[in-house]
């Protein structure tokens, strides 16, 4: 995969357009156009807003052969979970994730078997948020989003 299908690939996973990822990292929509369809790969510098605003390492970004899919997979988690739940969510999220890992020390469960139990250990915890989310939102919050007759519903996001 080169780094523009996966600047795109990471960009789309955030629901995220070239608009919204210009405004995050201060690069332009047409350099970022030109880094996703061109091939282009950007200077350094820009390499590393773009890690930033997309909450991934710039070792992911470039394709780094070292960095395992299990960790890519968690790197795009962690990034999803901190777009819907903020800071507080991510950092719980890694938590878990850490935590988790602890339990493997000195283990001889194979790649494979980790990786399928962190891919549901992800899912489980992603699916947990949004249901304490839609029983806990406050009742102003769904009211906002209620469409009034006629008229168009107000959104947060």
């Amino acid at each position: 995969m080169t780094f523009g299908e996966r600047l795109k690939r990471t960009r789309l996973a955030l629901n995220l357009s070239q608009t919204e990822l210009a405004a995050r990292s201060g690069i332009s929509e047409r350099s970022l156009y030109t880094y996703e369809q061109n091939g282009v790969i950007p200077r350094t510098g820009n390499i590393v807003r773009l890690a930033q605003a997309l909450n991934v390492s710039t070792n992911y970004l470039l394709g780094d052969d070292q960095a395992t899919a299990g960790e890519m997979n968690e790197e795009l988690f962690l990034a999803n979970v901190r777009n819907r739940f903020g800071l507080k969510g991510a950092k719980e999220a890694s938590d878990v994730l850490n935590r988790a890992a602890a339990l493997f020390a000195g283990g001889e469960l194979d790649e494979e078997a980790k990786e399928i139990f962190f891919q549901s250990l992800m899912e489980a915890y992603w699916e947990s948020k949004e249901a304490a989310r839609a029983k806990f939102s406050p009742k102003s919050r769904v009211a906002r989003t209620k469409s009034p007759k006629g008229g168009r519903a107000n959104s947060d996001n």
